[in-house]
């Protein structure tokens, strides 16, 4: 699993036990963490990309 998937999980588990005791700085910080999560996922998606366009412009020069 990648890093941003682990975080999302980690985000959802202290947002939901946030919501549970009532604790509302402990839901935000799942929250946040949610968020964090989805913009690590771009930046992978974006990495991925880069590293597949390098892939084939390697391959397409040799």
């Amino acid at each position: 699993m990648r890093k941003s998937g682990a975080q999302k999980g980690k985000g959802k588990t202290k947002e939901v036990a946030g919501k549970a005791t009532g604790d509302t700085r402990l839901e935000a910080e799942g929250k946040t963490d949610q968020m964090a999560a989805r913009a690590r996922e771009g930046i992978e998606r974006v990495h991925e990309s880069a590293r597949r366009a390098r892939e084939e412009t390697e391959r397409g020069t040799s």
